[in-house]
């Protein structure tokens, strides 16, 4: 059977995308590939077909459980031998698994790591016939990425030991030395690289300044997101807790989640997020890797990020069905400084503390960017956009910039005359001539600089600030307590020898103001049908105890919306809709469209 039946046939689709088909002809021919490819790309057909064809069982590496239970459950939808071999397992479960396994009965199996390296799962392997290695989230491999796990440094013995089984490392997230890291670490010099762009279209970048916190994240998914699914990151445990309470408070089903829950809490607030329509879950890093939820509507970060690429994954948790989504960050100068002390407090050698800190200065400069915030954040992994892109805030609001050299100098003087030891809010205090107690014991309130920047607001100082931190002219403390100094790039600003231009801060009542078409925008003649079609999906999800995406995705219900079919051959050609979901449920959802009296039938 050839790669294009099964893509029709099985899961329903009708093309392949990007370099898809140029992948699984590597893994065909017994070639070993690396494979970079955005959330929502399409990486797990990757293997999947060329699981179905190629003789053997694909062995699958996946580094959570979680990942492995919804990708088998996905599978087995579409009619596909798929099993996971965990420790979640029963005892009698794991024999029958290992039973199918030798019998030559399954497609895939997919494990984790640790489990994979066990001795009696190498002695199983060896008895069995491989078709290939999946080993996905590849950049786990990485000491210096944000998502590192040991035992992944041990699957290049996979290499050694099952020399004549193709290898396909998967990865959304990696930069040039990442992936130089996972070729080495992987032994996988030989593999054909396949970059494909790094570009998610249907995301809309958008970035403010922290204000009113909550207050702003309410009225966002008021506004533009109610009802839907979206996932909410937060720097603490307990601002998860808080934030999740607040948006409880005016109705939003949130549910917080974090590693300082207990296990059962944690397993029972992800499996909401997963079954549940229009769940948001209020979170830390602890959450997401794995989260193959495709209606994810929104990603919002309520602090800043520590690397652009913490920021790209997790960011790209949204829209993976291809429909319009939001990633909608807030954030501040404290951030820097918490993260900044987060770096310097680790125990890290100062090698690694450099690459924090340089993640961390890229991070802040795409926050203060004016510019195209995608164009910005392609270049970071090394690709050109070549033309502003139309749908980040800085394109669809481009904002106002103005001759600022003037008041950047009186900051670097207020700086340095203070001592380069003083944080933002004692710094602005100055600025404005504010008398404290502190100005006056430290005779400040004497200093040339003292007040003469009171004509500016708080706010608007704050802003000034930001900019010089993201643009190198000053810098943090080295030992993370806050204070600000001069960098070595401040001396030609503060002698006048060169101007500075930036960017003007929008009022609030304009934040917020670029919204995009919603996903769930349906026309309102369509609304009725619509919401029919939701629930049959949500009534068989029910009985079957899967999530309502798992038997068809947003996108899938759309195409039926659009072309109305009226008999199994038009249902067929559905988008999303394979012989085996033609099967299951054609009958359904035809006895909904037929009822609508709009559909057709040619």
């Amino acid at each position: 059977m050839t790669p294009e039946a099964i893509l029709e046939n099985t899961f329903g689709y009708a093309r392949f995308r990007g370099r898809q088909r140029e992948i699984m002809e590597t893994i065909l021919a017994g070639d070993d590939a690396l494979v970079l490819m955005p959330t929502g790309g399409g990486k797990s057909l990757c293997y999947q077909i060329p699981a179905l064809i190629r003789p053997g069982v694909a062995v699958v590496v996946s580094p959570l459980i979680a990942l492995m239970g919804n990708q088998v459950t996905a599978l087995r939808q579409a009619g596909v031998a798929a099993v996971s071999l965990n420790s979640s397992l029963a005892a009698a479960e794991q024999r029958r698994v290992v039973e199918r396994m030798l019998a030559g009965e399954l497609d895939l199996v997919y494990v984790a790591p640790e489990r994979l390296l066990q001795p009696r799962t190498l002695d199983l392997l060896e008895r069995c016939r491989l078709a290939l290695f999946a080993i996905d989230e590849a950049h786990c491999v990485s000491q210096w990425g944000h998502d590192f796990r040991p035992e992944y440094l041990e699957l290049a013995m996979l290499a050694e030991r099952f020399p004549g089984v193709p290898r396909l490392a998967l990865t959304a997230t990696a930069d040039l030395p990442t992936r130089r890291e996972i070729v080495t670490r992987l032994h996988l010099d030989g593999a054909r690289l396949f970059v494909h762009s790094f570009d998610r279209p249907n995301i809309r970048y958008r970035v403010a300044e922290r204000r009113s916190g909550s207050r702003q994240l309410v009225k966002f998914i008021r506004e533009e997101h109610p009802g839907e699914a979206g996932i909410v990151y937060c720097l603490s445990r307990a601002k998860t807790e808080r934030v999740a309470e607040a948006l409880s408070g005016v109705g939003v089903t949130a549910l917080a989640y974090h590693a300082g829950l207990d296990h059962a809490t944690r397993e029972r607030h992800q499996r909401r997020f997963l079954v549940e329509e229009g769940v948001v879950i209020v979170a830390t890093v602890a959450f997401g890797m794995g989260i193959d939820k495709p209606d994810v509507r929104f990603v919002a970060h309520m602090d800043m990020p520590g690397s652009i690429e913490s920021y790209y994954q997790e960011t790209g948790r949204a829209g993976r069905d291809g429909e319009p989504a939001d990633a909608w960050m807030l954030y501040g100068l404290g951030d820097v400084v918490k993260r900044r002390r987060m770096i310097e407090d680790s125990e890290a050698d100062d090698g690694r503390k450099r690459v924090e800190r340089e993640k961390l200065d890229a991070m802040l400069a795409y926050c203060e960017l004016a510019s195209c915030r995608r164009a910005n954040l392609l270049g970071y992994f090394g690709e050109r956009l070549g033309h502003d892109c139309g749908n980040c805030d800085t394109c669809l609001e481009p904002p106002e910039t103005r001759d600022a050299t003037t008041e950047a100098r009186m900051l670097l003087s207020a700086v340095y005359r203070t001592g380069e030891r003083f944080g933002a809010n004692y710094l602005i205090e100055h600025l404005r001539g504010e008398v404290t107690e502190r100005a006056r014991r430290l005779g400040h309130d004497r200093l040339s600089t003292f007040g003469v920047g009171g004509e500016l607001k708080a706010r608007e100082w704050r802003s000034i600030l930001r900019q010089l931190v993201a643009r190198g002219y000053l810098e943090s403390d080295p030992e993370g307590y806050g204070g600000l100094r001069l960098a070595s790039a401040a001396g030609p600003l503060l002698r006048g020898a060169e101007p500075l231009r930036l960017r003007v801060d929008r009022k609030p009542e304009r934040q917020g103001q670029t919204r995009r078409r919603a996903a769930n925008d349906i026309a309102e003649s369509d609304r009725e049908l619509w919401e029919a079609l939701r629930a049959e999906r949500r009534r068989l999800a029910d009985e079957q105890g899967v999530p309502a995406f798992m038997i068809f995705s947003d996108a899938t219900l759309r195409d039926m919306l659009l072309h109305r079919p009226a008999n199994e051959e038009a249902f067929l050609a559905v988008n999303g809709v394979g012989n085996k979901k033609l099967e299951r449920y054609s009958a359904a959802f035809l006895r909904v469209l037929v009822a609508d009296g709009k559909a057709d039938s040619v």
